[in-house]
């Protein structure tokens, strides 16, 4: 199987930045997408940066001009850079990865990680 494992959230001030980590392990032949969503109180989760096999991204507009995602795809790793960090930021962030764990055929699985909490305080 495969664990995605975040770090890096925490308690910062509006217009501070942040950064978090994703670490994806296991029975990992390739991963095809990986990234963000959040899930604030009271709310759906939601897209917030994704990356693509070819360095493609999404971003949701509520996070464009601030965010920006990155991956190490030797590490099996992705990143959420964070900043001008706002309150309506405030969620837990959850690690996303779209991966192939077979090699004997191209299917892929959706893994998600437990999430780590972003507060931004006014």
């Amino acid at each position: 199987q495969v664990q995605l494992v975040e770090s890096g959230g925490g308690l910062v001030q509006a217009g501070e930045s942040l950064r978090v980590s994703c670490a994806a392990s296991g029975s990992i032949v390739s991963i095809n997408g990986m990234g963000w969503y959040r899930q604030a109180t009271g709310k759906q989760r939601e897209l917030v940066a994704v990356s693509r096999r070819g360095g493609f991204t999404n971003y949701a507009d509520s996070v464009k001009g601030r965010f920006t995602i990155s991956r190490d795809n030797v590490k099996n790793m992705v990143y959420l850079q964070m900043n001008s960090l706002k309150p309506e930021d405030t969620a837990v962030y959850y690690c996303y990865a779209d991966v192939r764990i077979s090699a004997w055929n191209l299917k892929s699985y959706e893994y998600w990680g437990q999430g780590t909490q972003v507060t931004v305080s006014s």
